[in-house]
């Protein structure tokens, strides 16, 4: 008797690729340890992955889109108070929060994956672009594209001195405080 179908193999492979992702590099993770703890075959893996690369392009499509769509959603929620100095903050903590997965990234990007190097490229000039777009419809004190930048770079910045776990840096503390600095417009 066949083993039952699992729906969503492709969802299954992804989450367990990011679990594994939390302990491992993607170079230390094996397709057979992928499939394993996804509880498929390797043949069902290969089925639809054919390398780690091929996993590692969906789950940065993953990433980054559902990024996107948070800060879409954030930014339009007219309920929410999306100031200036909230939207600094949101995008701070955000990204923080989001550091693992980013490493993986830039990891595979600096290590001259071209195709993720290109998605994270091209996600950047996107999230520059809302952002901008978001700070020109809530100041005109301060230059849109610029002060975009300054925030993607800032966070960049942020997180990886997290992950470094600089005890000189309390990244928490830091957010806070350039909200602040942006609520008074210095």
């Amino acid at each position: 008797m066949a083993a039952p179908r699992k729906d969503n193999v492709k969802d299954l492979i992804i989450e367990s690729t990011e679990e594994l992702l939390k302990t491992k590099k993607l170079s230390d993770i094996s397709l057979s340890e992928i499939a394993q703890y996804a509880g498929i075959s390797k043949g069902t893996l290969y089925y639809h992955y054919k390398t780690k690369n091929d996993i590692l392009f969906d789950i940065t499509d993953k990433y980054l889109e559902q990024q996107y769509q948070d800060l879409l959603a954030w930014t339009e929620d007219a309920s929410k108070d999306t100031s200036i100095h909230r939207l600094v903050k949101y995008v701070l903590e955000r990204d923080v929060s989001t550091a693992g997965m980013r490493l993986h990234l830039f990891y595979d990007a600096m290590l001259g994956n071209e195709k993720i190097r290109e998605k994270l490229l091209n996600r950047y000039a996107q999230f520059s672009a809302l952002i901008a777009e978001k700070i020109g419809e809530r100041t005109d004190r301060f230059p849109p594209d610029y002060c975009a930048w300054l925030l993607l770079l800032l966070s960049d910045g942020l997180f990886i001195h997290q992950t470094l776990g600089n005890p000189q840096l309390d990244t928490g503390e830091f957010i806070r405080q350039s909200e602040e600095f942006i609520k008074r417009g210095i």
